[in-house]
Order: structure tokens, then C-alpha cells, then sequence
């Protein structure tokens, strides 16, 4: 896939998934626009911040003049609702549903023939782990957004999303029971989440569109009873 003179908006640049996409990007010849809030060589700002948001978008826009792909991945804030306060949670849906939102209002229209949009959202959009409600409130809506803005942006963008599942994002190989509670057999990496985003806004995924593909080496769809996998009930878990 060639992206040469490519231009590529990655929130969340800056480290793990987000960083991954864009060297990758890079490495087929793309120019690469990075926000994050983590200082560096990129833009430094905070997605919950509309007037970021703004600046942003202009210089993006006065330096190359368009867009081809935009990449929604920055991180929300994940806390549970013994400790999430109001504030906590209204700046994680900031960060991970209202930032994707208004970057794509914002860059409507500069985005060139071709474009597409990619939303990173997560295995927690249809499954969860006790204390997470921030970051799986914001994972559930851009999933959800992700097919609202395919219908309203139908002609002109194509617009999907990425549900990764366990990606460690210092490759980690791990063995045992973290492996094979993935049908694939191992935690996933940084590059499968990259490798699908790249195919997304290629020209090879053209006919898809509003769609959210899980990428989590099958571990929502296996089924684990008591005594399955190597995997027993403590009574205690539950206490």
C-alpha cells in the first residue's frame, strides 16, 4: 500500500497504537500530522480542549491544505464508578467521543477525494471488566458514532472502526494462559492494529464503510465455563 504524499491525522500519536500507525504511514511515503498532550516533535495539546481542537485543525489545514485520512485513537481516561467523579467521566467522553466528533466536523470540509476515517475503539465496546465505566462509555460511543458519520458523510468519506482486543504495546510475547485465552494463541501487537487501519484507508477496502471490526484474536467470540481452558471458579472472585 502506497501513501506517498498522503495526508495523515493521528490523535494519540505519541506512543503505543497511535504511534505505530504513524510511523507506518510513514513508512509508505505519508505525511504524518501527530496530536498528543505528551510533549514532543508533533503537535502538543489536549483533544479535550475545543479551542485545541481548532488550532489544531487550522495549521493542519494552512501547512497542506487537505486531508486524507483521519485517525481517532487518543486514549480516554478509564475509571469505575466507585471513583469516577462527574468531571472524570465528562472528560473522558471529551477525549474519546466529542474530540473524534468536532476534529471530523472541523475537517469536513478539506477532505480530499478518497478520504476515510478511521475510529479506534475497543474490545470493551460489547464487553467489560468491573471499574472501567469511563473508558468503556467513550469506547461504546465512537463505535457508535463511527456508523452515524458513515451514513452522514455516505459519498464523501468512508468512515470505520477497530475494536482491538489485549495489545501490548512493548510486544511482550507472553506463553501459558495470557496466549491461549486468544483462539489465535497469542496477545496481540501494535502492528495488528496498524496493519488494519492501513487496508482501511486503502483503496482495497473501497465497498467498506460504517463497519467495526474486532480485532482481539477471537477471545470475545470463545465461550469460557468452570473448568474449560484450564480456567476454575474461585468462589472468592466473587466476594
Amino acid at each position: 500500500m502506497d501513501f506517498k504524499n498522503k495526508i495523515v491525522i493521528v490523535t494519540g500519536g505519541a506512543q503505543g497504537i497511535g504511534r505505530c500507525i504513524a510511523e507506518e504511514f510513514g513508512k509508505r511515503g505519508a505525511t504524518v500530522c501527530v496530536i498528543d498532550k505528551q510533549q514532543g516533535d508533533h503537535f502538543v495539546g489536549d483533544l479535550a480542549d475545543k479551542q485545541v481542537l481548532e488550532q489544531f485543525a487550522k495549521d493542519v489545514i494552512e501547512k497542506h491544505g487537505h486531508v486524507d485520512y483521519l485517525i481517532n485513537n487518543a486514549l480516554p481516561l478509564m475509571k469505575g464508578i466507585n471513583e469516577c467523579s462527574y468531571e472524570e467521566f465528562q472528560y473522558a467522553l471529551s477525549v474519546g467521543v466529542t474530540a473524534p466528533f468536532y476534529l471530523t466536523k472541523l475537517f469536513a470540509p478539506h477532505f480530499a477525494k478518497g478520504a476515510a476515517i478511521v475510529n479506534i475503539s475497543s474490545s470493551r465496546d460489547r464487553m467489560s471488566q468491573p471499574q472501567t465505566e469511563s473508558y468503556t462509555a467513550a469506547k461504546g460511543g465512537i463505535a457508535a458514532l463511527t456508523h452515524a458519520l458513515a451514513v452522514s458523510l455516505a459519498g464523501k468519506v468512508r468512515v470505520n472502526s477497530i475494536s482491538p482486543g489485549w495489545i501490548d504495546t512493548s510486544y511482550t510475547i507472553y506463553e501459558g494462559s495470557d496466549a491461549i485465552q486468544q483462539p489465535a494463541g497469542r496477545v496481540g501487537n501494535p502492528l495488528d492494529i496498524a496493519n488494519m487501519v492501513l487496508f482501511l484507508c486503502s483503496d482495497k477496502a473501497g465497498f467498506i464503510t460504517g463497519e467495526n471490526i474486532c480485532i482481539d484474536g477471537g477471545m470475545t467470540r470463545q465461550m469460557i465455563y468452570h473448568g474449560d481452558n484450564g480456567w476454575t471458579l474461585n468462589q472468592t472472585d466473587n466476594e
